[in-house]
């Protein structure tokens, strides 16, 4: 099982390397972050769309933030507008900072029971578990992006959780 401190440091780690990602990002003009590179959402923009989406969809899950109204099927074009994903993007890793600041050893140890329209059934997992695939998914998503602003000639920072300021 994880601690909070882990909780803690991994939302960091996302505010890191979401800032990251998005100054990179920023010096592609809109045109380049929409080109399909062949990743799985296809684009930098895309990419960086789901995995925003996803992020509320958790936070919807596991505290009292609003959930998407969009459906997973369209969370690759949930924001269309860069400068305002830019904005969602900061408010949402702030938000799960602060989440993350309030998590307990204890609560990590219950369940989570929630509806999945993935699965179509209800889901219990440990909380534990399910915190671990929202900062897991986040990793894998952002290695795409990652690997997507470098072959398009951005240079986003290093990666590794040791050299995190």
């Amino acid at each position: 099982m994880i601690r909070s401190t882990f909780v803690q440091t991994m939302a960091r780690y996302n505010r890191w390397q979401n800032a990251s990602l998005y100054a990179a990002a920023d010096s592609l003009s809109d045109e380049e972050r929409r080109k399909d590179r062949g990743a799985f959402f296809k684009s930098i923009h895309a990419s960086l769309n789901h995995l925003l989406w996803a992020d509320h969809m958790w936070l919807s899950r596991i505290s009292d933030a609003p959930r998407p109204s969009t459906p997973l099927s369209e969370s690759a074009s949930y924001r269309d507008d860069w400068d305002g994903l830019k904005r969602d993007r900061l408010a949402c890793d702030d938000r799960l900072i602060a989440w993350a600041d309030a998590v307990t050893d204890d609560w990590l140890a219950g369940d989570l029971i929630w509806r999945s329209s993935l699965m179509q059934s209800d889901m219990i997992k440990p909380k534990w578990l399910v915190v671990s695939h929202i900062f897991n998914h986040q990793t894998h998503h952002r290695g795409q992006i990652h690997a997507m602003l470098t072959a398009a000639g951005a240079k986003p920072q290093d990666t590794d959780l040791i050299l995190m300021e």
